[in-house]
């Protein structure tokens, strides 16, 4: 039955390894922002996580240089 590679043993890992962030755009966005993703050859997830990632760091780096 199940063996580590069941669905079940992957949604524990994930569980233990990531947290899990929700959020909502207007009707459409979300096609625009998969297609950007793909056009930088990235999966959505890795995009919105690089772009959110930029963000906190410029507003890190403005917060030292000031």
């Amino acid at each position: 039955m199940g063996g580590k590679t069941s669905a079940k043993s992957k949604n524990a890992y994930n569980a233990r390894a990531y947290d899990r962030i929700s959020f909502v755009v207007p009707k459409g966005e979300g096609d625009k922002i998969k297609a950007a993703a793909a056009a930088a050859g990235q999966s959505t997830n890795a995009f919105i996580y690089a772009a959110v990632s930029d963000r906190m760091e410029r507003e890190k780096s403005d917060k030292i240089g000031t």
